[in-house]
Order: structure tokens, then sequence, then C-alpha cells
């Protein structure tokens, strides 16, 4: 009798630790997923601050519309871009395009001094640190599921659910170069 207590207590426990893991891959997996939601989250905050700022440049220069027109096309590019590499392309071309903007300003003192172009700038400034701060979350999002999945006894669980690691997003080789900057 006291034998048949033990193969019990030591089936629930068995079934305690499966689904313990199950339940720890599906937490992690959850805070990927929100993670990468939340960047898709800021990404939609700047490409909403992009139409007003593009409004209030315009009314100062008028014949800049090539700058314009490359922001419009490349808010467009991001707010359609499906699957993460394309979204992280797009995001880059209009982190370009806005760059573009932001040197023109300087040739135009009235518009780099207008308070909604300064107040535009700021919001434009908080949302490109939320990005870098959901980028930075994703990742370590993603270190805790990979951990998981390749350290033991996780590694043998993975393999039982069928969970495999995943990627971290990842920039470009061109732009991990040292920045030069002339006086």
């Amino acid at each position: 009798m006291a034998l048949l207590w033990i193969l019990i207590g030591l089936g629930v426990l068995i079934a305690i630790v499966f689904f313990s893991y199950y339940n720890r891959f599906a937490t992690l997996e959850n805070r990927v997923d929100n993670s990468l939601s939340q960047i898709d989250v800021q990404l939609k905050r700047r490409a909403d601050l992009i139409p007003n700022l593009i409004e209030t440049v315009k009314g100062f220069v008028k014949h800049e519309k090539a700058a314009i027109t490359a922001v419009t096309e490349a808010r467009k590019a991001l707010v359609s871009a499906k699957g993460i590499e394309n979204r992280v392309k797009a995001d880059k071309t209009l982190q370009s395009a806005l760059s573009k903007i932001f040197i023109i300003a300087e040739n135009y003192p009235t518009l780099k001094a207008d308070t909604n172009f300064l107040e535009l700038q700021r919001e434009l400034a908080t949302t490109e640190d939320r990005i870098a701060y959901a980028r930075q979350f994703y990742n370590d999002s993603i270190l805790s599921y990979n951990d998981l999945c390749k350290l033991f006894p996780g590694k043998f669980f993975a393999g039982i659910y069928g969970k495999k690691p995943k990627q971290y997003l990842q920039i470009a080789e061109s732009e991990r170069k040292n920045v030069k900057v002339q006086f």
C-alpha cells in the first residue's frame, strides 16, 4: 500500500514538472509576442506623429518637396510592412528620411524655433527612446526564452514540446561602424 502511494506521489510530481515547464514556455512566448507588439505600438506612435510634423514643415519649406515626399513614402512603407524584417527595414528608411527633415530645419531658423515643430521634435525623440527600450525588452525576452530552450532541464522539455530558440532583433553591419565627428 505504501508503494502505491509513493508511485502516485511520484506520478503527480512528474506531472507537475511537465505542466510547469509547459507553462514556462507559454509564458515566455507570450512575453516575446507582447514585446514585439510593443515595438509595433511605438512605431505606430511615431508614424502617427509624422503627418503633423510634415504639415508643420510644409508651411515653412515649400521647395523641399523631395524630403517631404521621402518621409511620407517611408511612413507608408512602415505602416504597411509585414513581418519583423520588413518592419525593421522600413523603420530604417523612415529614420533616414526624418533625419533629412531635421537637417532642412537647420536651414530655416523660423521653423527651428516654431513651437509646434519643437514639440513634435521632442515627441519624436521621446518615441525613439521608447522604441529603443521596446527593442531592448524584446531581445531580453528572447534571451529568457532561449535560455530556457538551451539550458538543462529546459532543453529536454523544449525537445518534448517542439520549442526552438528564437532570433534576436539585429542591426545591420553598416550601422555598427563608428560615427566620425568632425569640427
